[in-house]
């Protein structure tokens, strides 16, 4: 049976702005308006499941959508960046130059206390070839390194291929297919009146 599993990317926050490592901070405002204008753009057909990253701002990104507080397996949440949460690149680079150098070009390589790329990619790959979809789709409301680690998994690239994706805030990025064999429709953006 095929499955398909849309991806959507949660709406800007502060944080996403500043190129920040994942702190814990909601949607701001204009996030918030633009996840609420695109409210109602997954409606059809309907979905069998909803996942939610236990991110703030993937629960907000959720709820403004109108999808509902469902919270995402373990292997759904974004990577763990260990001592690094909250900083960003140019301030860990600063303080830290060869772990961050390391840590961009060995995708073995974790942030201090945190998850290496390739560990981040497979258990995302682990959670696409095994999620059940019944005769539905499941939409997964997920921080924009999941959706990343899932076009790695889909296209066969290696990990270091983590860095090379962008994912828009607000987009949906179509997986279709089985275990071994994924078809990928880059993200998309939300319909909005």
């Amino acid at each position: 049976m095929t499955s398909r599993v849309l991806f959507v990317s949660p709406a800007m926050n502060a944080s996403l702005r500043e190129a920040r490592f994942d702190d814990g901070a909601p949607l701001d405002d204009r996030g918030l308006t633009a996840a609420r204008a695109a409210a109602g753009s997954l409606s059809a057909p309907a979905a069998s499941a909803i996942v939610v990253s236990d991110s703030p701002r993937c629960r907000g990104t959720a709820e403004a959508l109108g999808l509902g507080p469902v919270t995402a397996p373990r292997e759904l949440t974004g990577m763990d960046m260990g001592r690094w949460r909250g900083r960003t690149l140019h301030e860990v680079s600063a303080g830290e130059p060869e772990a961050v150098a390391r840590w961009l070009t060995d995708p073995d390589c974790a942030p201090p206390g945190g998850e290496s790329v390739a560990a981040f990619c497979a258990r995302v790959a682990r959670w696409l070839d095994t999620a059940p979809t019944g005769d539905g789709r499941i939409v997964a409301v997920v921080e924009p390194e999941v959706v990343r680690a899932a076009a790695v998994h889909a296209t066969g690239a290696p990990p270091a291929a983590l860095w090379r994706i962008d994912v828009a805030p607000l987009t949906v990025t179509e997986f279709s297919g089985r275990s071994g064999r994924w078809n990928v429709r880059l993200g998309h953006a939300l319909d909005t009146p």
